[in-house]
């Protein structure tokens, strides 16, 4: 249960009141004699009156329209009980209420026969002026067909003017202009229903569209990233066969071709010369042979660009044969023959 004198006003509004605010601003929008929407779609009616015939679109006058089939009748002061009352606009969801309450106690006509309308004059800082007529009914329907008898009166809308703008009595021949109103307000909101459609649709075709492209950028960027996979390995392979390769070059860098030494002491050395020992250990070579002259033998050694370090481990000796026993030892150098 609510605490008595619990506040529930928010900027002099009484909150527990929001849904008929809300209401009276919707019926405001649509319905007033005022209303931007009104005045756009209303039906012009053609207002008689003792002076000539008027027209009227939402409440003000407007251009002469021949195809509408809307007409009113402009009651003459005498006939009409008009006032202007000064409503809290705190109370302005429940005007209808309020105005009806006022309606009983101002009418001097019985109840059946009572009819009434309303227009808003002004709307001032915290309240509104509303014009209130009442009618009636009988008196009215004398008028009628005293002043107008060729006219059907259940066709006949009844205004009456107070303080300076029109008030549509309820209960006579309004009800044709209502129609149309509503169903004009009926195909704007299914235009725009339509147009909301459209609008959706665009949008959802927009949507699939760029759906369809981001997924076929997220397939491209799926290729491109397996590709990129694919390259990382094959390069992660090519260093890898890199390394083996600087490897391998280090091991024969280190352990040199023994045939090239071979090939290259073959070319060196003179028929006289023969070799019966060769011993390689990385670029350490020992040499034993015969020569006519093992002197020049290591001479031509030592004038070869691709050895360094010649010596002699043991003193050159002469054989049998004639020839002299020589053992060499030396470094194969960076000009290593291929």
């Amino acid at each position: 249960m609510l605490e008595k004198g619990q506040n529930w006003e928010l900027f002099g509004y009484d909150m527990r009141h929001l849904g008929g605010y809300w209401s009276a601003a919707w019926r405001d929008l649509l319905w007033a004699h005022d209303s931007p929407v009104r005045v756009r779609l209303d039906e012009p009616v053609a207002v008689q009156a003792a002076g000539g015939t008027t027209w009227y679109q939402g409440g003000a006058p407007t251009a002469g329209a021949a195809s509408s089939g809307c007409s009113a009748v402009l009651l003459p002061d005498e006939l009409v009980l008009s006032k202007q009352i000064r409503v809290p606009l705190q109370a302005e969801g429940e005007l209808d209420t309020l105005l009806g309450l006022e309606v009983k106690a101002s009418s001097p006509f019985s109840g059946a026969d009572t009819r009434w309308g309303w227009s808003v004059v002004a709307r001032e800082e915290s309240a509104l002026r509303v014009a209130l007529a009442i009618v009636s009914a009988s008196a009215t329907q004398a008028f009628l067909s005293r002043e107008y008898p060729s006219r059907d009166s259940s066709d006949q809308e009844i205004w009456a003017g107070v303080a300076g703008v029109m008030v549509v009595v309820q209960g006579f021949g309004e009800g044709l202009r209502e129609r149309r109103y509503r169903r004009r307000l009926l195909q704007c909101a299914g235009l725009l229903a339509a147009i909301a459609l459209l609008l959706l649709a665009m949008a959802g075709a927009a949507a699939a569209f760029k759906g369809a492209e981001l997924q076929r950028l997220e397939q491209a960027f799926a290729a491109a990233t397996d590709k990129a996979a694919e390259a990382s390995r094959l390069k992660a392979l090519l260093a890898v066969a890199n390394e083996t390769i600087g490897a391998a070059n280090q091991v024969v860098a280190l352990y040199p071709n023994p045939h090239a030494e071979l090939a290259r002491l073959t070319r060196l050395l003179g028929d006289d010369t023969s070799i019966s020992s060769f011993a390689m250990a990385g670029p350490d070579i020992r040499l034993r042979g015969k020569a006519g002259n093992a002197a020049q033998v290591m001479q031509l050694l030592t004038d070869e660009p691709g050895y360094r370090d010649v010596v002699a481990p043991q003193a050159i000796s002469r054989v049998a044969d004639g020839q002299e026993q020589f053992y060499l030892n030396f470094r194969a150098g960076d000009e290593v023959a291929q």
